[in-house]
């Protein structure tokens, strides 16, 4: 099952370490299949707040993006975001083709 990388960085001191961190960090994800799918848009807030940006990197199952996460190579850049800019980032599964919002009743009753 597809898995994501999604983070929503709240605030970002753009400098010089943000700007290597945005150098390196693509060559950490051909080894894990991840790809960006959303990234340095400005969102369209429809309902209440949201401030900063969110990027989502697709990886092609939970395995991949946590293995990419904990990886040498991506932790030696992770200061470099983590150290100048406000944020949260979590790993989610996806959901299989054909789910249908009602499946999640299944797992709550």
């Amino acid at each position: 099952m597809t898995a994501y990388a999604v983070a929503h960085l709240r605030s970002v001191d753009f400098g010089p370490e943000i700007v290597r961190y945005l150098q390196e960090i693509d060559a950490t994800l051909d080894e894990f299949g991840g790809q960006f799918l959303v990234h340095g848009t400005d969102p369209v807030v429809v309902e209440g707040t949201w401030p900063g940006h969110l990027i989502v990197i697709e990886f092609p199952d939970a395995e991949h993006a946590r293995t990419w996460y904990e990886s040498p190579a991506y932790q030696a850049i992770l200061p470099l975001r983590t150290e100048h800019s406000d944020g949260s980032a979590i790993l989610v599964e996806g959901v299989g083709p054909g789910y249908r919002a009602s499946d999640y009743l299944a797992k709550v009753r």
